[in-house]
């Protein structure tokens, strides 16, 4: 009865363990192309000097070596940084997937120490909301009062912070091209139009400031390689060349919309999220879903109102019930009923009884309210008949 299912609560966890791993995988390839790049430009510069080093006087040598040796200090320093980050990231998956590992050792959900990691565990999914919903500070007060400094992606984060406030309040594509470039082989296995996005904005921008010759040669460079796969579009775009910011033609009227840049901001959260295996939704939210579609019943999504439970955290359509909006109807083998006046269970020491007009309430609930007068009012009729009125319902 109160075995851990193991399995079932590592399903949700994977994004959890598998987020470092993809960071630290992305941050070794990124130092070995930078090493790569540095050092096939030096080797070319040293070939250069070794071939007419007679005719190169001794000055001009010294100084480009010089530079060579600066080239490669700086080569160095981002190396120790890069071999710091690794490190942490290590650190961080190991200490995780020992987090992970202790599940199997607890024997039952009432083990003091499950209660302790559980609680660790739900102050883990705060700190994923909250990060999410940019209160970072709030976050690394949380994470700091239960040692969680490690279970807490800080820089993913503050980079998907930084770039969607340079999209939406600066509206510059600067930063999200930076980190296009730099995963570009990883957008191109998932097939994602970002940066493409991110180009036809600038494109756009550039039409609005009446800058149209620049615009030309910016689409000549950055759009026509995306022809292959976005040709009607780069059509599309091109043709606002005729067109005016204040243009009221719908398909051109859309692209001036100032409101792409939430769009991109957006779409920018979505492609890292599935790049670094995260859920586009909250693990807080997820969690939740899960235990609301336990509880959404065909009552819940009435219209009517009166059929609603006030104690049925699905039937409260401004807080929880949003997202519970689009989940399935729980499928229940053994029927629960609940009163729609306490929401109280109703079973052998609370029986469900009848009213003439059809309406089942709890025997608690009406003897309650026979208490003044000895009369029942039903709360969705209205109508009001005598206690004894009332008959014990038996449910086969």
């Amino acid at each position: 009865m109160d075995k851990i299912n193991v399995d079932h609560m590592l399903a949700i966890e994977e994004p959890f363990i598998k987020a470092p791993l993809e960071q630290l995988k992305r941050t070794v390839r990124q130092s070995q192309r930078q090493v790569e790049r540095e050092t096939a430009q030096v080797s070319a510069v040293l070939k250069t000097l070794a071939k007419g080093g007679d005719g190169v006087a001794t000055e001009d040598m010294a100084e480009t070596l010089n530079g060579l040796v600066g080239r490669l200090k700086a080569l160095r320093e981002n190396l120790e940084e890069a071999k710091q980050e690794e490190a942490l990231l290590i650190q961080r998956s190991k200490q995780r997937a020992a987090d992970l590992h202790e599940l199997s050792e607890f024997e039952s959900s009432t083990h003091p120490e499950f209660q302790r990691w559980c609680r660790a565990r739900l102050d883990r999914v705060l700190i994923d909301y909250m990060l999410r919903s940019g209160n970072v500070v709030t976050a690394h007060k949380l994470a700091a009062t239960g040692g969680l400094e490690h279970f807490a992606d800080y820089s993913l984060f503050s980079l998907v912070m930084s770039t969607e406030r340079e999209l939406c309040e600066q509206h510059s594509c600067h930063g999200a091209l930076q980190w296009c470039a730099e995963n570009r082989s990883a957008l191109r296995k998932i097939q994602s139009p970002l940066e493409f996005e991110l180009r036809l904005q600038e494109f756009i921008e550039m039409i609005r400031v009446s800058r149209t010759p620049e615009a030309i040669v910016y689409a000549k460079k950055h759009l026509t390689q995306w022809s292959d796969t976005q040709l009607p579009r780069i059509q599309r775009a091109m043709t606002l060349l005729a067109f005016s910011p204040d243009t009221r033609c719908p398909p051109y009227k859309s692209m001036f919309d100032e409101t792409r840049w939430e769009q991109l901001a957006l779409e920018f959260r979505s492609v890292i999220f599935q790049l670094f295996n995260l859920p586009a939704q909250p693990l807080l939210h997820l969690l939740l879903q899960t235990g609301l579609s336990a509880l959404k019943t065909p009552a819940c999504i009435s219209d009517d109102s009166t059929e609603h439970n006030r104690n049925c955290p699905v039937c409260q359509i401004e807080t929880l019930g949003r997202l519970a909006k689009d989940l399935p109807l729980s499928h229940h083998v053994h029927s629960n009923l609940v009163c729609r006046i306490t929401g109280e269970r109703m079973n052998e020491d609370n029986p469900p009884m009848r009213l003439p007009n059809g309406y089942v309430y709890s025997f608690n609930a009406l003897t309650e309210m026979a208490k003044l007068g000895g009369r029942v009012k039903c709360p969705r009729t209205g109508d009001a008949f005598a206690i004894t009125d009332a008959k014990k319902l038996f449910i086969s």
